[in-house]
């Protein structure tokens, strides 16, 4: 925070203008930190998404290897039945 100057302490015009400048320069930090704010809640909604997407896919894929997988297994069991079992 910035010290009170010589100023300051005799001339309360001087004070209420320094604190004026002090003021906005405090607004015009604030307003860049909520739209940094607003920027990283923008990108992480965004990962957010692209997470949900790639783990959709990935549950996707892992369904269709496992349905592919159980239908060869059925294949090879009816074959051995059809062949070894039904004579």
């Amino acid at each position: 925070m910035a010290d009170t100057t010589d100023i300051e302490k005799k001339s309360l015009e001087a004070h209420v203008e320094l604190c004026a400048e002090r003021y906005g320069a405090l607004e015009l930090q604030i307003t860049a930190v909520k739209e940094d704010i607003s920027s990283l809640k923008k990108i992480t909604h965004e990962v957010h998404e692209m997470v949900h997407e790639m783990t959709d896919r990935r549950n996707n894929q892992i369904i269709g290897w496992a349905v592919g997988l159980i239908a060869s297994l059925c294949a090879a069991c009816g074959y051995l039945i059809t062949h070894y079992v039904i004579k």
